[in-house]
Parts: structure tokens; sequence; C-alpha cells
């Protein structure tokens, strides 16, 4: 076996596929990438059993044959090197030869053969979207889905297709998100929970690219191809909670204010509240909110006012601050409403861009707390 490829062409697709393996693995063989020659064809595979990613690159090889190569010593001798051609190959004592323009490189490899294989999409359901539009949507509601090991349907991104829309959804119950556009829709009728960690990698590797993609799921797998790269997942098993039950329908009570002066105000009232429950308090009269927060123990207390629009009865909710700015943070928005209708019923933030963008919705939902009065 015997190929040549370019060492920043790479090392950037191995930067990517490196983030799918874990750092302690239980099974030496996942501690690798899997190299698969079909003659100028070079296809890398990484895995952690539950998730595999595979990318494609041109060399120059007239080889077939596949092995496995050591993650990181390869990622971390490719960072070192300038960009030039590098020749792969195998030699008869079990090693594979790295030649570069200043030296040559000998490491051990292990048999392809014991490479997890890739998860097949049997029976599969299919979509095709923008890129842009599965990476805004992951953005959106990837940061509310929560981290309980005991509730693992909350751990990941819901998935809802439909002839009218697709619906994206997550929740730790404390707060929720749902991104819903009708630019797309889906023939087929099916919903599935993505886990957290293949989300994870899209989100990063969708910031640097732009264009169709295409979503691949059955009951039990989902595989996400994009241009010469694709990861396929284990999806989470279980039944996602009524997130529609848990929504206030009737909220008369409306707050409309500039995002990001409510956020930096939160940001500092935030500073003096109980570490513990991070509450503030927003009391709201008129055209004018209060923000406060106090924690008791150490004398601490903030109190700032601002100016805003509002519709409803004068009001005081208490929320968590935490679960406020990371909301606040992931809206793009430059003026966002916050609903209510009771102090103990959930607040309901939205851009103002909803209104003019029927297409692409976003509803985030916190939880209040109770007010220590």
């Amino acid at each position: 076996m015997k190929f040549i490829v370019s060492s920043s062409k790479l090392y950037k697709e191995l930067q990517i596929l490196s983030g799918v393996i874990n750092s302690n693995n239980t099974i030496p063989i996942l501690d690798n990438f899997l190299f698969e020659i079909d003659n100028n064809k070079l296809s890398i595979s990484s895995s952690d059993l539950e998730s595999t990613m595979t990318s494609e690159i041109d060399i120059e090889s007239t080889s077939n044959d596949k092995i496995a190569v050591s993650a990181k010593i390869l990622t971390d001798i490719l960072k070192t090197f300038s960009e030039q051609p590098l020749t792969f190959i195998k030699t008869d004592n079990n090693t594979i030869e790295i030649s570069a323009s200043n030296g040559k490189y000998s490491l051990a490899y292990l048999a392809g053969d014991e490479f997890p294989k890739q998860i097949e999409i049997l029976d599969a359901h299919e979509i095709t979207l923008n890129s842009n539009y599965l990476g805004h949507a992951i953005n959106s509601t990837i940061f509310a889905s929560g981290t309980d090991d005991l509730r693992p349907v909350m751990s990941g991104v819901f998935f809802q297709f439909n002839s009218d829309s697709l619906k994206f959804v997550a929740t730790d119950a404390h707060k929720l998100v749902k991104f819903e556009t009708s630019e797309y829709t889906s023939n087929n009728v099916s919903e599935f929970i993505m886990p957290k960690k293949p989300l994870q990698i899209l989100k990063g590797i969708l910031q640097n690219y732009d264009s169709d993609l295409t979503i691949q799921h059955n009951d039990s797998n989902a595989k996400f191809i994009f241009g010469k790269s694709s990861i396929a997942c284990r999806l989470i098993d279980g039944k996602f909670p009524n997130y529609e039950a848990v929504i206030p329908k009737e909220n008369p009570n409306v707050l409309t204010i500039d995002r990001q002066l409510f956020l930096n105000s939160v940001r500092r009232v935030s500073i003096f509240s109980n570490k513990t429950t991070n509450q503030i308090r927003l009391k709201i009269a008129g055209s004018l909110l209060n923000i406060t927060a106090e924690d008791f123990d150490f004398s601490n207390k903030a109190d700032e006012n601002l100016e805003c629009q509002y519709l409803g009865d004068d009001m005081q909710i208490g929320f968590n601050s935490k679960f406020l700015i990371e909301m606040l943070n992931n809206l793009d928005s430059e003026t966002i409403t916050l609903s209510m209708s009771h102090p103990n019923r959930a607040g309901i933030i939205q851009p103002l861009d909803n209104k003019k963008n029927s297409k692409e919705l976003i509803t985030m939902l916190v939880m209040p707390v109770m007010l220590n009065d």
C-alpha cells in the first residue's frame, strides 16, 4: 500500500474526525482512524461505537487496502508540518512509513477489519435541507438539552418532521426551546431524538459549510451526509415529553425590550444573586422594568431600571438568571418579547423577528422560581 496526500488537507480532515474519538476508550481500536484506500480516494473514519464519522479526500495511489492508524500520533505530527506532499507506505514489519521533505517517521498500524463497521440505515426516510437551516436549528436548541443520565430522552434534541414543517425541540425540564421552520417539509411523518455529541460535531462543521445536506433515518439510527463526509449515530431510545402541553397558550402580559440591553442588565444583576438559586426578580409596571437580586448570606444586592414596552397587568416574577442568560445569548434578534400569564407559570421568550419571518419560529420557555418575599 502506498499513497501521496497533501499534509494540510489530511490534517484538516483529521481534526474534524477526531471529535468523535473518546479520550478514554475501553476498546483499543477506537483510538485509531480507519484508512481505506481505493485507488485515488482515501476514506477516513473515526468511531466511538455510538457514532461513526467518515470523510473522503483525493490522493495519488493505485492501491486498494485498509488499515487503522493511531489518531493521536498522526494528528500530533501532522500539525507540525508546513503544507507539503506526504508519502505513506505500508512496510513488511507492520508499520506505516511517512516520508516528508525533511524526514521519515514510522508508526504501527492495526488490521482495518478490526475497526467497527459503519452503521447501516435500512428502510430509511430521507430529507434534504440547507446546512444553514440545520446549523441554526442546532444552535438554537442544543444548549437547552439536559445532562441527567436518568432521563436520557431529555439529553438530546427531538427532531419532528411532517408535511407542514420541521421542528427541533430540546428541554431539561427547567427550560425548553422549540425551533420550527415551514421553509422545509417532509413527505413522511417521522420523529426521533438525536444524541448531543454528534450534534455538537455537526454544529462545528456546519459553521464552515454552506450547501444542501441529506438526513437519512429509521427507528434506531440517523445519518447526515454533507459533501464527501457523513456522520452516522444511534438514536436515543424512548418517547420525548409532550412539550406542547407545557407551553402556556394564553400569555396576556407582554414585555418588549432590546435583547442586548436586557442581557447585559441580567448579567450584571446576577453577579449579586444567591449562588445556589441564581434568582433575580423582574418587577414590571408601565414602561419600567426593575431587575433586582439579593444574596442575604453575604449582604450583596443589585437594583437596575430599564425602559421597556409593556402591555398587561403590573407583575413581579422570579427567574433563574443562568437560564435567562443562556436563552438571550442564543438569540440574534435585536428585540425580544417576554410573554407571561402568572408569576407561577412559565415565561415565553421569542425574537421579535418571529412576527416578520413567518417561516421560522423560535419559542423559548423558562420556568419561574418562587420569590423570597
